[in-house]
């Protein structure tokens, strides 16, 4: 099990966020156009996600800052893939809400 903390915990949680935004792609497409295929490749996606989350969590041991820290790069990720794919717009509110998601994100990693 030394190969979970071969990269650090930061690593696994970008990996694990990276791989939640694309199973949000992938809804998205899917709300787009329903297959089944979709619904299938989006569990498994999900579940490699969750998969890369654990070794984060073992090494930092910190449920509330490692959770929080996921949940803000995920909301990034997830808000980028919506306005940079997707065509979505931000109003000037939600771009101050992702610039405190930044600072969050900082200020809990030297935690």
């Amino acid at each position: 099990m030394n190969f979970l903390f071969f990269f650090p915990y930061i690593a696994w949680l970008v990996l694990s966020a990276l791989l939640f935004a694309f199973g949000e792609y992938l809804s998205k497409k899917f709300a787009l156009a329903p297959s089944f295929s979709y619904i299938a490749l989006i569990v498994f996606i999900y579940a490699l996600g969750t998969l890369a989350w654990l070794p984060a969590i073992l090494q930092k041991n910190q449920l509330s800052i490692v959770g929080a820290i996921w949940s803000v790069m995920s909301l990034l990720a997830t808000v980028l893939i919506g306005v940079i794919i997707f065509g979505e717009h931000l109003n000037a509110l939600a771009v101050a809400g992702l610039v405190l998601g930044f600072l969050a994100i900082l200020l809990l990693s030297l935690a």
